[in-house]
């Protein structure tokens, strides 16, 4: 398959706007598209696409993309230049879109089953996750032996992914005028300790399966006051966590409140705002050392958290792998470039023509 063909789908693919909770239209794009194909079963849900092959096949590999993209920022129409497609949406993911539909047309007697899973509403809050809800109302749909997500990976392996959680931490004082200040106690003022600590904190970089992962501790909003002449009672930050996938959601929820604990009182409040769980490195599995081995793809480790680990919480390994450079994704310079669509097409069809 050409890169130049490739291009020329995900063009089309992003020239159907699909902003988050609006992707009926590219949904339905994608099915009409699926539908001439005799060998695939489809299944529908709100505004996800499941599309399988019943082959009766030893191994089931799950290929899956959200549809929805940040909304433009002058870049909503496709644009070719050479060897590369700017507009939004290229990166991330419809790049991973155009490959997914270009491997479901080549390939009606595949080596290993397939499930390709086309699912709404990645790139807004967790709750909202079209995955989420195939998973909640159809999760025999999404039962396989390995998936890869076509996440932007410039056609690389990225194994695993961080963990995250949110804190909300209240420090409790005592309100008073400030011209009698020695009154009251300043809410604001005991952030101090607590926020030095954070500071000097020395995240964890542990090395999982060659995979070098990087923790993180960062205040990311700080809130308090009452008026210009009063001593604040209350002062709030908000903290997030970045965990390493060689620590539980739980493990890592207590390594923070051990850090927070010499600087609450007993009036102060901890509230876990949200969780999304870690998840290891599945590069072990044979699809995946198969991929790695015969391609002789670069492996490095997930920072941020993808849908790996909603795969990887139903006891699916899961890797992300697609076009498309991550850095430019939710830029107006988004783009994708032809090799790293190309690379990506190849390595996934030798799986699908030859097995693991």
């Amino acid at each position: 398959m050409s890169s130049v063909d490739l291009l020329n789908k995900t063009a089309e693919l992003v020239a159907v706007a699909s902003e988050s909770f609006s992707e009926a239209q590219i949904t339905e794009h994608i099915q009409n598209e699926l539908q001439a194909h005799q060998h695939l079963e489809l299944t529908r849900i709100g505004d996800n696409l499941v599309a399988r092959t019943q082959l009766g096949r030893a191994n089931r590999v799950i290929l899956a993309g959200h549809t929805d993209t940040v909304p433009a920022n002058g870049n909503a129409q496709p644009r070719i230049e050479g060897d590369h497609l700017w507009g939004v949406g290229s990166a991330d993911m419809k790049g991973g879109l155009a490959v997914m539909l270009k491997l479901a047309e080549q390939h009606t007697q595949p080596a290993v089953d397939v499930t390709y899973v086309f699912y709404a509403r990645e790139e807004v809050a967790s709750e909202h996750s079209g995955l989420g809800e195939l998973f909640d109302q159809r999760p025999d749909l999404l039962e396989g032996d390995v998936a890869l997500l076509g996440e932007p990976t410039d056609g690389q392996i990225e194994a695993g992914c961080q963990g995250a959680m949110r804190f909300s931490i209240t420090l409790k004082g005592k309100r008073a005028h400030t011209a009698r200040a020695w009154m009251g106690s300043n809410a604001i003022h005991r952030l101090a300790g607590l926020l030095t600590a954070i500071d000097a904190y020395v995240p964890r970089q542990p090395v999982l399966l060659g995979c070098h992962f990087h923790e993180a501790l960062q205040v990311v909003r700080v809130s308090g006051g009452v008026a210009g002449n009063v001593v604040p009672d209350s002062a709030q930050i908000e903290l997030a966590h970045r965990f390493a996938p060689d620590r539980s959601a739980d493990q890592a929820e207590q390594h923070v409140r051990d850090l927070l604990l010499p600087y609450l009182g007993d009036d102060d409040e901890v509230e876990l705002l949200d969780l999304s769980p870690a998840a290891y490195p599945a590069v072990e599995h044979p699809c995946i050392t198969s991929l790695i081995e015969r391609h002789d793809l670069g492996v490095r480790a997930k920072l941020g958290w993808t849908d790996v680990a909603r795969f990887a919480e139903h006891g699916v390994p899961a890797v992300n792998f697609g076009p498309g450079d991550s850095a430019l994704a939710h830029t107006p310079q988004e783009h994708l470039v032809g090799e790293s669509i190309r690379r990506t097409y190849s390595a996934l069809d030798d799986l699908l023509r030859i097995g693991p």
